[in-house]
C-alpha cells in the first residue's frame, strides 16, 4: 500500500503557541485527581475518571459497542470492558443486543447513569460559573462560540488526519 507523506505544518504563530499553553494548563487543572474528587463530591457521584469519561461518551453518542467506546476514548478495549463491568455492577449502564448484529452488544445508560452524567455536568458547570463570575454575558458567549469553533476545527483536522475515523468513504489507498 502506498503511503502519502504528511504535509509539514508551518511554524506555529505566537498566538497559537499561547493557545496551546493555555489548553495545556486547563487540561492539567481538569485532570488532577483532587479536582476530580472535588467534582465527584459536589456531584454526589462516586466514580473514577475513567468511568465518568465513559458515561459522558455514551451520553453524547447514545449506545455504542465497547470497541467503538475504546476508539472514541483512545484507550484499549480491555480498559473499556473493565469499566463497563464496574458501571454495570453500579447500575449506571446496561448491555443490550446490537440490533445490527445480535452476536454483539451495545452499552447504554440506565436512568441512574443519565442522572449521574447530569449531576457531574451540573457540578462542573456550577464550578465554571463561579470561576467565570466576573465575565460579562457577552464575553462568555464569545468564548463559547470560539471554543465550539476550535473543537469543530480540531475534529475536522483529526478526521482529515485519520481517514478511518471520518466518513464511510474508503481511505485514498484502499
Amino acid at each position: 500500500m502506498a503511503t502519502h507523506p504528511r504535509p509539514v505544518a508551518p511554524a506555529a504563530s505566537p498566538e497559537v503557541v499561547e493557545i496551546e499553553r493555555a489548553l495545556t494548563r486547563i487540561t492539567y487543572l481538569s485532570t488532577r485527581a483532587r479536582q476530580h474528587e472535588r467534582l465527584m463530591a459536589l456531584a454526589g457521584v462516586p466514580l473514577d475518571r475513567a468511568a465518568v469519561a465513559l458515561l459522558r461518551q455514551i451520553a453524547d453518542s447514545e449506545s455504542l459497542r465497547p470497541g467503538e467506546l475504546a476508539q472514541r476514548l483512545g484507550v484499549e478495549a480491555s480498559h473499556v470492558t473493565r469499566t463497563v463491568q464496574q458501571l454495570q455492577r453500579g447500575g449506571y449502564v446496561n448491555r443490550v443486543p446490537d440490533p445490527d448484529d445480535r452476536r454483539a452488544h451495545r452499552v447504554e445508560l440506565t436512568d441512574a447513569g443519565r442522572r449521574a452524567v447530569d449531576q457531574v455536568r451540573d457540578a462542573g458547570a456550577r464550578g465554571m460559573q463561579l470561576a467565570l463570575s466576573a465575565w460579562s454575558p457577552d464575553e462568555l458567549s464569545h468564548l463559547a462560540t470560539l471554543f465550539h469553533r476550535m473543537v469543530d476545527d480540531f475534529l475536522a483536522y483529526a478526521v482529515d488526519d485519520d481517514p478511518a475515523q471520518g466518513s464511510d468513504e474508503p481511505a485514498p489507498d484502499a
